[in-house]
């Protein structure tokens, strides 16, 4: 199952692909922040969204 993490602030998207990882270790790899508008990035989420794959 694809994952897609993005900045709440400005949509950039900070992680995208199938393997899961856990908030922390993308929010580590910005250094705490969106690369694009600089907001604090957190843990805790605020919108989740989920989108069902079509199959074939």
């Amino acid at each position: 199952m694809p994952l897609r993490v993005a900045c709440q602030d400005c949509g950039t998207v900070l992680y995208e692909g199938a393997e899961l990882k856990p908030p922390y270790e993308i929010i580590s790899i910005f250094s705490g922040k969106c690369p694009k508008c600089g907001k604090k990035l957190s843990c805790i989420p605020t919108q989740i969204e989920i989108i069902p794959m079509e199959l074939d």
